[in-house]
């Protein structure tokens, strides 16, 4: 099992696959007001009840995902996955598909947990920092797939044909990887689980320069990621506005994968983090320099693409534990989801407010405090 390139790309798969299901209802958005007339408002919740569930739990899936094991919670997520969004094809009633939905938010928190807590125990040294980066694409790789096939699969045989195709999705995943997997060894002796247990988690984490830096970092790429993506195409000009969008991820994704890649060769996984932080930074100066210029544009991308997956690759260059590292990767998503479900809305206010200029003003300083909080958390973990 241990070096197995297949293996960690059919993680890597599980995992667009928990994208998906973040990603199968934002791209038909617009759409299921033809299945539910009358959801009104409550249609927003379908798309937010998967990150509301990541911003409460996630800390709380790294310590369930650590006591039933990481194959077994992994597996087990997987086929919760295809099972729910199965009964989704039947397009129940409104308050039926928001319960599916929060239900699903505990099977996207144990994939997110499990599937890079196994690829860094897999992967070899040389292959971890690949490995994980490649596992930092997930979300952008499974929004462009729904975007440019799950999208017309909806409008062409119907919103059942998705949610059925995501099913299959899962379930295949699950049937491939069960006989593949096998259980990391059992180091787990932690107390049961009680409020009090899962407090004094929160605390460990979040008071550990090593586990809780990734996720802070995180939140502050988040933060802007998605909302940037969301808030700036109204300032681009309508003949290009597709084509720059259209580019970003993938010039995110493809600086991830090379650039990212070979400067971990060189420095270690927080320096490039802290890089791209800093590039951001000075992309965004751009930015504002020359309002929604379609370069600054795509150099902000490929600047973020350098946090995107050596964030993921740090987490196991900082903790050298299968519990350590769910712990980050729990944190991570807490962080991720705190981070998406305020970085638009924020964006979105200050906008109205103030106008453009209050885009780069925020961008630079979330990226400013993503890079001033991993200096000090370096700083910390030097002097410990």
């Amino acid at each position: 099992m241990r070096g197995s390139w297949p293996l960690i790309f059919a993680l890597w798969g599980a995992g667009l696959g928990a994208a998906g299901q973040y990603a199968k209802i934002s791209v038909i958005y617009d759409l299921l007001g033809a299945a539910y007339p009358d959801g009104g408002v409550l249609l927003g919740w379908l798309v937010s009840a998967v990150g509301m569930v990541g911003i409460v739990l996630g800390v709380v899936a790294a310590l369930l995902v650590a006591r039933i094991r990481y194959r077994r919670a992994l597996l087990s997520a997987l086929w919760l996955g295809a099972i729910l969004s199965a009964v989704q094809a039947l397009l129940p009633p409104l308050p039926v598909m928001l319960g599916l939905r929060l239900i699903e938010g505990v099977s996207h928190l144990a994939i997110v947990v499990a599937a890079p807590t196994l690829i860094a125990q897999i992967a070899t040294d040389r292959q971890r920092g690949l490995a994980l980066t490649l596992w930092g694409t997930f979300f952008g790789v499974a929004f462009a797939v729904m975007a440019w096939g799950g999208r017309p699969l909806a409008i062409f045989a119907g919103l059942p044909t998705l949610f059925a195709a995501h099913a299959v999705y899962m379930a295949a995943f699950a049937l491939y990887l069960a006989p593949r997997l096998v259980a990391l060894p059992d180091r787990n002796n932690s107390p049961p689980m009680s409020v009090r247990v899962i407090l004094r988690t929160h605390a460990i984490i979040y008071r550990s320069p090593s586990i809780a830096a990734p996720a802070i970092g995180w939140l502050f790429y988040t933060f802007c990621f998605v909302s940037i993506l969301t808030v700036l195409p109204p300032y681009l000009p309508d003949q290009i506005r597709g084509a720059v969008m259209g580019a970003m991820p993938l010039v995110s994704i493809a600086v991830s994968m090379t650039l990212g890649v070979g400067l971990l060769r060189l420095f270690r996984a927080v320096e490039v983090v802290i890089f791209g932080f800093g590039f951001s930074a000075l992309a965004v100066f751009w930015l504002w320099a020359s309002p929604a210029s379609p370069a600054a544009c795509l150099a902000l991308a490929a600047a973020m693409g350098l946090i995107q997956g050596s964030s993921f690759a740090s987490v196991a260059q900082l903790n050298t534990t299968p519990e350590t590292q769910a712990q980050a990767n729990g944190a991570m998503a807490q962080m991720g989801n705190l981070g998406n479900t305020l970085g638009t809305p924020v964006m979105a206010l200050a906008l109205a407010q103030w106008g453009y200029v209050s885009l780069p003003v925020l961008a630079g300083a979330a990226f400013l405090m993503g890079l001033t909080l991993h200096l000090f958390f370096d700083a910390c973990r030097r002097n410990a």
